[in-house]
């Protein structure tokens, strides 16, 4: 009987071409080296690459891209994308790492993971995306320095208006 620490990633290398969907539940470590078309699903890490040819959206954690890919990525946690890599699509992630010689063709957003699905924040999130403690968000929000509203008894945060406020706060 094989022993596995519950915290060891089960690794998938992929050299092939492939069509339909690939949907993970559980963290695995996929890397693919051939052809896919369709849409990836992924938990843990995704490495596309540097011969791998990729037609597909992509919603993963962590995603490393030195191949060809056309289609839409959400990285929930970091996109890294290296010399080799030439991408036609929108990229949406909280962190990005771009080599010198990549091509990218399309609009990046970089938002936290609530962000990426939505735009409302509440003030952990607003903490943890500013970098500040909860308590300094709650006492910007109760004397109005930023720009918040009440939804309940709890504070909510709106996106853009962060992002404008962050940007003003800077020029001051």
């Amino acid at each position: 009987m094989l022993k596995r620490d519950k915290n060891e990633k089960k690794l998938l290398d992929v050299d092939a071409s492939m069509q339909g969907t690939l949907m993970f539940k559980d963290p695995v470590n996929l890397r693919i080296n051939g052809n896919f078309e369709g849409k990836l699903d992924t938990k843990g890490s995704l490495t596309i690459g540097e011969n791998a040819s990729i037609r597909a959206d992509i919603n993963g954690d962590e995603i490393i891209i030195s191949g060809k890919l056309t289609g839409n990525i959400v990285a929930s946690n970091s996109l890294k994308v290296l010399s080799s890599a030439h991408i036609v699509g929108d990229i949406t992630t909280p962190r990005l790492s771009v080599e010198t010689g990549a091509v990218i063709h399309g609009k990046c957003q970089m938002l936290t993971g609530a962000g990426l699905k939505g735009n409302i924040l509440n003030i952990e999130e607003l903490a943890r995306y500013l970098e500040v403690e909860v308590s300094n968000i709650l006492e910007w929000a109760n004397s109005g320095k930023i720009p918040a509203f009440k939804e309940g008894n709890d504070w909510k945060f709106e996106r853009p208006k962060i992002e404008e406020w962050i940007a003003k706060e800077k020029t001051k």
